[in-house]
């Protein structure tokens, strides 16, 4: 299967300068539960916004520049080379950003989004769901508290 993985909010802003704009603590435990010992699919930039590459996962990077090989990552220059170079027999996520996401929706057979209650001032924007292509099968809503600045649900859609 291949899911596409996101934290998306109201106005489908994704970040801004390559960085989220929001710090969910619960939403990084939940990434790392269902993408850790799968292949992660993502564009250069946000490979190069973390600060080292992800523990436990394979890193499949799609760039245009010719001679990009970060060390331990599996570079491609196509968002079907990156899916042809993950296991067939297992999930594979694709991560971001906004260019990839919008490259790999025609593939992605579910989408796991953590929606952000709140609109935010953006470079980067995450497609927009088309609700006749997609069903919405799970939500689960969570409230803002001492470490969650906005409430947010988290939203399981598969592809109809």
């Amino acid at each position: 299967m291949i899911i596409m993985i996101a934290a998306v909010a109201e106005n489908n802003a994704l970040g801004k300068n390559n960085e989220l704009v929001w710090h969910l603590p619960n939403d990084f435990k939940r990434f790392k539960a269902l993408t850790t010992n799968h292949y992660i699919i993502m564009g250069r930039k946000t490979f190069e916004s973390f600060p080292k590459p992800l523990p436990n996962r394979t890193h499949v990077i799609v760039t245009r520049q010719k001679d990009y090989n970060p060390e331990g990552c599996i570079v491609v220059d196509s968002i079907e080379k990156a899916i042809a170079v993950c296991p067939d027999n297992e999930d594979s996520y694709i991560i971001g950003g906004g260019e990839i996401y919008n490259l790999a929706l025609p593939y992605a057979d579910i989408i796991e989004i953590t929606k952000v209650h709140h609109t935010f001032e953006a470079d980067t924007f995450f497609p927009k769901i088309n609700k006749n292509e997609w069903e919405l099968v799970e939500a689960e809503t969570n409230f803002k508290d001492e470490k969650h600045q906005y409430d947010y649900t988290y939203e399981t859609y598969i592809k109809k």
